[in-house]
């Protein structure tokens, strides 16, 4: 069996409002932060890997100037968002001891990628993976998919994914993968 992995609150936690509120202290500055940088479409060019931070601060500040030293702070240390969810990492090893191979599939923007390869020691465990950023595709697209089964030959009916995102599960599922929608590490007990 494959377990594919996504990565944020997965492996990692991703949540946006919790780590605006440990850098500003105005619900109404957050609130608006949240809208600028994390529902932006600049935010998914990252995911893509066609956009850098650098280069996305500067097209967020030119569109909304008012903000641009919250948008700078924010963006600028935007890997201190994720950190890691111990239940999830700690049954790698045990899938691994079972026999399964472990894969990861997330999008990701670059210089989110860098920190966690260089910082998180247990993505060595992973069999392989792939990030959005580094094949300028993100998911829900059926192509992402289509590239992590063809890059590692896998076969789709031998693989479960994991994502909190119903949308990436449910085009994972069109895609022949057994999809769990991801709430907590229980979630991937059974599979152990």
């Amino acid at each position: 069996m494959n377990l594919i992995f996504d990565f944020g609150n997965v492996l990692v936690d991703f949540k946006p409002l919790v780590y605006l509120k440990g850098l500003f202290s105005d619900d109404v500055l957050i609130n608006k932060i949240n809208e600028i940088v994390f529902k932006s479409y600049e935010w998914i060019q990252m995911d893509q890997g066609v956009l850098t931070h650098k280069e996305a601060i500067k097209v967020l500040c030119r569109r909304e100037p008012e903000y641009k030293n919250e948008i700078f702070i924010t963006i600028k240390n935007a890997s201190d968002i994720v950190s890691p969810i111990n239940e999830t990492i700690q049954l790698l090893p045990k899938i691994k001891k079972a026999g399964h191979r472990i894969y990861y599939l997330s999008n990701m923007h670059i210089e989110i990628r860098d920190y966690l390869l260089k910082n998180h020691k247990y993505i060595s465990l992973f069999d392989g993976g792939v990030f959005s950023c580094d094949i300028k595709m993100t998911k829900p697209s059926p192509e992402i998919y289509r590239y992590i089964i063809n890059k590692y030959n896998l076969i789709p009916e031998e693989c479960v994914f994991f994502d909190d995102v119903e949308e990436n599960t449910a085009a994972a599922e069109r895609e022949g993968i057994k999809s769990i929608l991801f709430t907590s590490a229980a979630d991937v007990i059974k599979y152990i």
